[in-house]
């Protein structure tokens, strides 16, 4: 599936776009606004990623051109404004979603694939299980043998990645750019910090000594076998 990303700042381009194409999309990258409109218009884009603060043309003035020209992409605006009336007139411009930045990769991921899913008209999956751990995405709450888990949103992000990713050893790089956001400083010992809490706040709910989190020495974390 191919997805545009219309971002004129280089650093958050480039994260973007190096996170999507490793999760397995096409991707290009539009620059200003008048490009990307004529881009939205050239291609049947599986979903595009818009900022709002855009040269030449800003990316409300954009999505209201593409949708008045007959595009029905799926679009999920960028901004750094995060006030419920820029939110609004995002989703009056005809956005389908909205994120603040600084954001993690993860959540933009996440917001993409539940606008292509919606738009296919295939259904959402609400929860994520791993033996007697659950997580209710629509709900936003983690359960372990039915006891349920607070968790701060850096750890239900970083529980939710390991969970689409069961079975699987996941690498620190991996975790660095798909659960933190561009903004985060790799120099730092956040990623071990945060999992080392996820994993003692599941093992006291646990009820027992499965650990569901291992660490695989030189490599990363995996959940599950």
């Amino acid at each position: 599936m191919k997805i545009l990303v219309i971002e004129d700042d280089a650093k958050i381009a480039s994260f973007v776009v190096k996170g999507l194409r490793q999760a397995g999309y096409e991707v290009e990258n539009a620059v200003d606004g008048k490009t990307g409109l004529a881009e939205l218009r050239r291609l049947a884009w599986g979903a595009a990623v818009v900022d709002i603060m855009l040269p030449f043309m800003d990316g409300l003035s954009l999505v209201r051109a593409a949708r008045q020209a007959g595009v029905a992409t799926p679009i999920i605006f960028l901004s750094a404004k995060r006030e419920l009336d820029d939110r609004v007139r995002g989703l009056q411009a005809g956005g389908d979603d909205y994120l603040v930045k600084p954001f993690a990769f993860s959540e933009l991921l996440a917001r993409l694939q539940a606008l292509v899913r919606r738009a296919n008209g295939v259904a959402e999956p609400v929860r994520l299980i791993a033996g007697d751990l659950e997580m209710d995405i629509v709900r936003r709450t983690v359960t372990r043998a039915g006891r349920e888990i607070l968790l701060q949103p850096r750890e239900f992000g970083l529980l939710e990645y390991l969970l689409r990713h069961q079975g699987s050893v996941v690498s620190k790089t991996s975790l660095m750019e798909q659960v933190w956001d561009y903004s985060f400083d790799p120099e730092t010992s956040v990623i071990e910090t945060t999992v080392s809490r996820l994993r003692n706040k599941l093992q006291d709910g646990a009820g027992s000594n499965v650990e569901l989190i291992r660490t695989v020495r030189g490599v990363g974390y995996v959940l599950g076998d």
